[in-house]
């Protein structure tokens, strides 16, 4: 049986870094309702904390409480950007964005585009002509249009993808309407345009994972049993979190999810500062099929859906196992509501396998110690898919950021006997899956024993003497500029990224450093004069790294919501080309999944894993797990150290 405390935490505020409580969301909006939102067409798409500046916290300086709002008019289709201060209970900062930029949706938008869909009448006649009468088994998925060269004229669009049911508990994926397409405008409250175009027959084959489908689960899994006698090794106060030589401050964002504070590492004592804050910065997931529905499929699941908002409450034995600290996510809704997502960040140890062994074979003896690691995590639910985001932290200093995308594919339908080369056909009856990627970008603000750092590009290389044809090394070059630091990977050259504080040496005077593992390091498949990737630029490379600028938080910049891509995010900032030798620098990696649909992927899809790696490179003076125990279960006997049994 596992065994749990499921302590419970309702964020409060301890720390300029807490996450803003439900108190001070409800003060920030009802200020921003007396004053400049006062008319009831005002709708907030997010309330969120305002982080101090980072210098002020370093040097421990007062700061003061503020929180960042986006807002839209919805009867002008005007977005504004607001600061409030807290303390005064005034609105600091009032900004009107400039015609045509749209905020991410809210969560309620995507309903109320549904429901508008199935109740206009162009939509309604265009699906009776497809045979299509039953209105309460057909699903309207609302997408974000994008942007492919044509002027919005200022609306806020959604397009609705369509799907339709067997029955009231059937999987609507398994019947997609192709080449049918609803535009709804979130501004007017209407329909604009139906596109209907060839039909092709609605496969009916079932899709369906629910047990009553499936039948009888399996018996022949016997339970594992996760229990910690005595407790979890971490401490959480508030949000603040010590486990092992780590710790760090847990925050929540509707736009990033889960975020990383000040994560630091004891060492002999001292606490050695590695990186400020850590998130998901953007995802993308363009569609390589060029048939008319599928080519414009490229959500901004960050930027467009406000990821956080659609984090999962994570139960006890499902999502997460073992003893578990759950933290929950503090959001709004569209009328500036709080809004709580219990349970949105879920956290606990796993066992690690061998952290070092040795066999001494002229002793007969063997030490080995385990390893065990600490999970932050939560998974957000954007219509099909899951996506599962999880920090790492490991005894060793190293850490860990993992992507597990699960959920159901986004379908299409092609005519029963076809089959397109761009996608995975699912049964016969003219279901496929099309081809697709996903790709992701963390910011990392990195502090390496202090906020002056730098970057080296570390690449294998064979030398020209080389009469014994064996020999080769690992190369430094250091990045030195925002345009030299717009980096692929290469595994050719074995290629890895190395960031180091020249102020700070190890025992054999060499800059202490972290390296960036580039893992998936794949890239953007989409030719660079697609719409996609002109709006997704970050994807076309797995590193940047920028001279730290507080208003620069998102790969795709502020808004890409409808955007072009033209003049925000990486590829804007990055052309100042600032020095980014021994400054206070922020690392941007982009990674990603090639999904390339294969049968196993449906009805529901196993886990897939993505993510990359940061290690210890020269950081330390030796291995820091010597000092670990030789037995770290209640199960454990004299195996782990003397002579093996």
């Amino acid at each position: 049986m596992s065994v749990s405390t499921e302590a419970h935490t309702v964020v409060g505020v301890s720390h300029p870094l807490d996450p803003l409580s439900r108190a001070e969301i409800s003060r920030a909006v009802s200020i921003l309702k007396e004053g400049q939102a006062a008319a009831e067409s005002f709708r907030f798409i997010s309330v969120e904390l305002r982080e101090p500046a980072k210098e002020l916290l370093r040097a421990g300086s007062a700061t003061v409480r503020e929180a960042d709002a986006v807002l839209v008019d919805r009867g002008t289709g005007n977005a504004y950007a607001a600061v409030v201060d807290l303390d005064s209970g005034i609105v600091s900062g009032w900004t009107q964005l400039a015609s045509g930029v749209q905020p991410p949706f809210m969560l309620d938008e995507f309903a109320e585009c549904e429901e508008a869909c199935r109740k206009d009448r162009d939509v309604i006649a265009a699906l009776a002509a497809r045979g299509l009468t039953n209105l309460g088994l057909v699903c309207f998925e609302p997408w974000s249009v994008g942007y492919f060269g044509e002027d919005a004229q200022g609306r806020r669009l959604m397009r609705a993808l369509v799907f339709v049911r067997e029955n009231p508990t059937d999987s609507p994926y398994a019947h997609p309407i192709e080449n049918f397409v609803v535009f709804y405008d979130l501004s007017s409250g209407e329909v604009v345009k139906v596109e209907d175009n060839e039909s092709i027959p609605v496969p009916r084959a079932s899709g369906n994972y629910l047990p009553e489908y499936v039948g009888p689960a399996r018996t022949d899994l016997k339970p594992i049993s996760i229990t910690q006698p005595e407790g979890a090794s971490f401490k959480v106060t508030g949000n603040h979190v010590q486990w092992a030589d780590w710790s760090f401050r847990v925050g929540f964002t509707p736009r990033e999810g889960l975020v990383l504070h000040q994560l630091r590492f004891r060492d002999q004592g001292v606490e050695r500062p590695v990186i400020n804050r850590a998130s998901l910065s953007e995802m993308v997931v363009p569609y390589g099929d060029p048939a008319p529905v599928q080519a414009k499929k490229n959500a901004f699941d960050s930027g467009e859906y406000n990821i956080g908002n659609m984090a999962n409450s994570l139960k006890l034995g499902c999502d997460c196992l073992g003893e578990i600290k759950y933290f929950d996510g503090i959001t709004t809704d569209s009328h500036g509501n709080p809004m709580t997502i219990e349970n949105a960040i879920c956290m606990h140890e796993e066992d690690d396998s061998i952290m070092w062994k040795h066999f001494d074979f002229r002793e007969g003896t063997a030490e080995v110690r385990r390893s065990r690691k600490l999970v932050i995590s939560f998974i957000a639910t954007v219509a099909n898919y899951e996506y599962a985001f999880y920090w790492h932290l490991y005894l060793d200093g190293s850490i860990e950021f993992l992507v597990k995308a699960t959920g159901i594919l986004s379908t299409a339908a092609q005519h029963p006997g076809e089959k397109t080369p761009y996608g995975q056909a699912l049964n016969n009856d003219g279901l496929y899956g099309p081809i697709h990627q996903h790709m992701f970008n963390v910011r990392m603000d990195f502090e390496i024993d202090g906020p002056r750092n730098a970057v080296y590009e570390v690449d294998m290389e064979i030398p020209e003497n080389n009469p014994t044809h064996t020999a080769f090394k690992a190369v430094d070059r250091l990045l030195e500029t925002e345009q030299a630091a717009i980096r692929k990977a290469d595994a050719s050259k074995h290629r890895f990224w190395k960031i180091v504080n020249h102020d700070s040496t190890n025992i054999v005077d060499e800059p202490v450093a972290y390296r960036l593992i580039p893992t998936n390091a794949i890239t953007l498949a989409a030719g660079d004069q697609s719409y996609v990737s002109q709006r997704a630029q970050f994807a076309r490379n797995n590193l940047w790294v920028t001279a730290y600028d507080r208003t620069e938080r998102f790969a795709a910049g502020e808004f890409p919501n409808q955007s072009t891509g033209a003049d925000d995010g990486l590829p804007a900032w990055t052309q100042a080309d600032r020095n980014i030798v021994d400054k206070d620098l922020v690392v941007w990696y982009t990674f990603g999944m090639h999904h390339v649909v294969r049968l196993e992927d449906w009805p529901v899809m196993p886990r897939q894993n993505i993510g990359f790696t940061l290690e210890p490179h020269g950081f330390f003076n030796q291995n820091p797990t010597l000092n670990l125990p030789t037995q770290q279960t209640t199960t454990t006997t004299h195996c782990c150290n003397g002579h093996e049994q």
